[in-house]
C-alpha cells in the first residue's frame, strides 16, 4: 500500500458514501465504514487510523488477534467478517466488539458462553444467503426468525441487525433485488426485536446499491487499501 495515497483514497470513499445516502430513500444519512483490514499489517491500520477511520474488519482469526494485540493503544472498534467455525469461538468472543456473521444457533451459543461476563455483550449480526447460493455461507431467510429468537435469548449477545452478501458478479438491478430483500427482512425482525437497526451490507463494487437500500454499514477494503496482496 502507498500509504501517501490513502488519505485520498479515504477521502474519495467518504465522498462516494456521502452522494449514496443522499440518493436514498431510507434516510441512512450515517454510514458506518469498516475498513476491511484481513491482510494488511498493522502499520498499515495505524496509517488508516490517522485517517479518521476506527472501525475495522477482519476475516483471519490468528492474524486478527495479532494484530488486536500490537493496536491495543489505540481506540479501535474490531469486527469479525469472517464465516466461523465451531474452534474460533473461543479467540473471537473476547477480543472483537461485533460479529457479522453468525449464520446458526450453535455459533451464537458457544460465543455466548465464551464472551467474558465483565465485558459488554458481543454485538452481532446474522448472515443471511440473500443469493440462495449452497457455496454462500448464511442463514435462509425461512430459518432466520428462529435463529433471531434464539440470539435475543443469549444474555452476552446483543442482536443489533442482518448482514449479507450478494452473487459474485450480480447486475446492479439485482443487487437492488437482494439488498432490498434484506431491508426487509430487518423490517419483519423489528417486530421481534424493535432496537434492531443495522444492515452491513456492501464492499468495494456494490456499495452504492447497498447504501441506496438502507446499508449502516459497508465494509470495504480495496476502495480504501488498493488490491489486497494475497
Amino acid at each position: 500500500m502507498n500509504e501517501q495515497q490513502l488519505p485520498k483514497n479515504i477521502a474519495k470513499l467518504q465522498e462516494r458514501v456521502r452522494r449514496a445516502a443522499e440518493k436514498s430513500q431510507n434516510g441512512n444519512s450515517a454510514v458506518q465504514i469498516i475498513a476491511v483490514s484481513k491482510t494488511r499489517s498493522a502499520q498499515e491500520i495505524r496509517a488508516a487510523h490517522a485517517c479518521g477511520l476506527t472501525h475495522f474488519g477482519e476475516s483471519y482469526l490468528q492474524e486478527a488477534l495479532q494484530k488486536v494485540s500490537d493496536l491495543d493503544d489505540l481506540p479501535l472498534t474490531w469486527h469479525f467478517i469472517g464465516p466461523i467455525q465451531s474452534n474460533k469461538t473461543a479467540g473471537i468472543a473476547p477480543h472483537f466488539d461485533w460479529v457479522h456473521s453468525i449464520d446458526r444457533a450453535k455459533i451464537a451459543q458457544r460465543l455466548n458462553d465464551q464472551r467474558p461476563p465483565e465485558l459488554a455483550p458481543l454485538q452481532v449480526c446474522l448472515q443471511v444467503n440473500i443469493s440462495g447460493e449452497d457455496s454462500k455461507s448464511g442463514v435462509s431467510l425461512e430459518d432466520l426468525p428462529q435463529l433471531a429468537r434464539t440470539v435475543c435469548e443469549l444474555p452476552h449477545l446483543k442482536l443489533r441487525g442482518l448482514m449479507g452478501i450478494p452473487a459474485a458478479g450480480a447486475d446492479t438491478l439485482q443487487l437492488h433485488q437482494d439488498f432490498g430483500q434484506l431491508r426487509t427482512a430487518l423490517a419483519e425482525l423489528q417486530t421481534l426485536a424493535p432496537d434492531i437497526d443495522t444492515l452491513s451490507m456492501g464492499m468495494s463494487g456494490d456499495m452504492e446499491p447497498a447504501i441506496m437500500e438502507g446499508a449502516t454499514m459497508v465494509r470495504v477494503g480495496t476502495a480504501i487499501f488498493g488490491p489486497r496482496n494475497r
